[in-house]
C-alpha cells in the first residue's frame, strides 16, 4: 500500500519494545490531542519485556540513591545521572503499582512483579495503549526519516510515508554499524555497536560436565586486565554464564571485542577467601577432621558435584583422608579452588541477555529531554543511545527513564500536557 498519511499533531514512535511503548502511552496520556502510532518491524511486541527473567520480567532495581544507580551502567552512567533526576525507580515503581502491578524485591535487589509473570507488565502497557488510544502498526520496517515542511516523513519499507510532527527512535540495539544508517542519515553519530551482556564459550574444557551447577560466591578475572567481578557463576554444556560473568562481559565488552573473545580467565571459586586464608583452613581440618574422607563432606559450602569434580583435578582418590592429605596435593586443591585457570575461545549471546553497547552518541542528545540537539523534534529512548547497563533491572530502568522523560517533552511541546 502506497501513499501518505497525514499528522495533525502527531507523534510516531519507531519501535514496540519496552521504552517505545513506555513513551508512547505516556505521550498519548499526557496529551490527549496527541495522536500516537507505534511502529513495529516485526510481528511482536514487548518481546524482551517477555523473555526477561526468565518470563517473569525484571522490571527495575531495588536502588534508591542515583550515585549508586549509575555505577551499574558501564556506559552512559553520566547521562542516565541527569535523566534519573526527572524519572528514577521509584516513579517507576509507583507507576505501576497506580496500574494495579505491585512490584516485590528479591534477595539480590531484582524487582519483579508480584504474579511471577511478564505477562502483567505486558498487559498494563497494552491496557495503556487501548485506553489512551496509541495506533500500533506491526510488521512495519523503517527505511529513512526525511525532514519534511511540516514536521518529518517516516518512510516504510512497504511504501507507506507517515507524515509526523514528532519522531521518537526506540528501536533498540543494532548489531552492526551499517544497521544505523538510516539514523546518520539524520546527521547523527553512532558509537560502534558491540555486545554486552555475554557468556564465555570453553569448547572442550572438562569443567562443561557440570553443566546446570551453579557456584553463589566467586570472584573472576580477565588476566591480563583489570576486569573482574563477583557474584553467582553457572556452569553451562558450552562454558560459562551467570551474574558474574554477564556483568564481567559488560564492563568489559570493548576490551574483550579487541581481543577477539579469545582470553584467560582466573576464578577464585570461594569469594570469601584468599590462597593464605584456606591454607590455614585446611591445615586446621588436617587436625580436626584427619579421619573424615575429603569425598565424604565439603565444608565449604560448595555444590557436592563442584567439590568431587576440584578433588579429581587435584588427584585425591576417593579413599584419602585428611590427615593424609600431602603438601603438594593440598597446594593443588588450594590452586584449584583460588586460582582456576580456563581458556575462553568466543561468545554466546541470547536474547534475554544480549544487549548491545554502542549507539547514537550521548552529546548529541539531550538528557533532560532525550530529544536530538541536532534536530528539534525528534527524541530517542532506550537502548538505541550509547547507554547499557549490567543485569538486574538497569537496562530496563533505562528504558523506562528515557521513555517518560521523551514522552514528557513531547506532551509539552505538542500543546495540552
Amino acid at each position: 500500500m502506497e501513499g501518505k498519511i497525514k499528522s495533525g499533531n502527531r507523534l510516531v514512535v519507531i519501535g514496540g519494545g519496552a521504552a517505545g511503548f513506555f513513551c508512547a502511552v505516556n505521550a498519548a496520556r499526557l496529551n490527549p490531542s496527541l495522536r500516537v502510532t507505534i511502529v513495529e518491524k516485526s510481528n511482536k511486541l514487548l518481546s524482551k519485556v517477555r523473555v526477561s527473567g526468565g518470563g517473569r520480567c525484571n522490571v527495575t532495581h531495588a536502588c534508591f540513591e542515583i550515585d549508586q544507580m549509575i555505577r551499574r551502567y558501564p556506559r552512559g552512567g553520566r547521562f542516565l545521572k541527569s535523566a534519573f533526576h526527572h524519572f528514577f525507580t521509584t516513579d517507576t515503581i509507583k507507576w505501576f503499582e497506580e496500574r494495579g502491578v505491585k512490584l516485590k524485591t528479591e534477595a539480590d535487589g531484582r524487582m519483579f512483579p508480584i504474579s511471577d509473570s511478564s505477562q502483567t507488565i505486558i498487559d498494563c502497557l497494552m491496557k495503556e495503549a487501548n485506553t489512551y488510544k496509541v495506533e500500533v502498526l506491526m510488521n512495519r520496517e523503517v527505511k529513512s526519516l526525511k525532514k519534511s515542511e511540516n514536521g518529518f516523513s517516516v518512510c516504510l519499507a512497504n511504501g507507506e510515508v507517515l507524515e509526523t510532527d514528532f519522531i521518537c527512535i526506540a528501536c533498540g540495539g543494532y548489531p552492526k554499524s551499517a544497521m544505523f544508517d538510516w539514523i546518520k542519515d539524520l546527521g547523527h553519530s553512532i558509537e560502534e555497536p558491540l555486545p554486552s551482556l555475554f557468556t564465555f564459550n570453553m569448547p572442550g574444557n572438562p569443567i562443561t560436565s557440570l553443566m546446570g551447577v551453579v557456584v553463589e560466591d566467586v570472584k573472576i578475572k580477565i588476566a591480563g586486565t583489570k576486569l573482574q567481578d563477583t557474584g553467582p557463576l553457572l556452569i553451562t554444556h558450552w562454558g560459562m554464564s551467570g551474574p558474574a560473568v554477564l556483568k564481567l562481559s559488560a564492563w568489559g565488552a570493548r576490551e574483550l571485542a579487541q581481543m577477539d573473545w579469545k582470553f584467560k580467565i582466573l576464578i577464585n571459586w570461594l569469594g570469601a577467601h584468599t590462597e593464605q586464608s584456606l591454607k590455614l583452613l585446611f591445615q586446621e581440618w588436617r587436625q580436626t577432621k584427619a579421619a573424615a574422607r575429603l569425598w565424604s563432606k565439603n565444608e565449604l559450602g560448595l555444590p557436592n558435584r563442584f567439590w568431587e569434580f576440584m578433588l579429581v583435578q587435584a588427584g585425591i582418590n576417593e579413599s584419602l583422608r585428611w590427615a593424609d592429605l600431602s603438601a603438594k596435593q593440598q597446594q593443588l586443591l588450594i590452586t584449584c579452588l583460588c586460582s582456576f585457570q580456563c581458556e575462553v575461545n568466543g561468545k554466546t549471546t541470547f536474547k534475554e541477555e544480549f544487549v548491545t553497547a554502542g549507539g547514537v552518541k550521548l552529546k548529541e542528545v539531550d538528557a533532560s529531554t532525550m530529544m536530538s540537539k541536532l534536530l528539534s523534534g525528534v527524541f530517542f529512548a532506550g537502548e538505541i543511545l550509547d547507554v547499557d547497563g549490567i543485569t538486574g533491572g538497569f537496562n530496563f530502568q533505562n528504558a523506562w527513564t528515557s521513555g517518560f522523560i521523551a514522552a514528557k517533552s513531547i506532551g509539552e511541546m505538542s500543546g495540552d500536557s
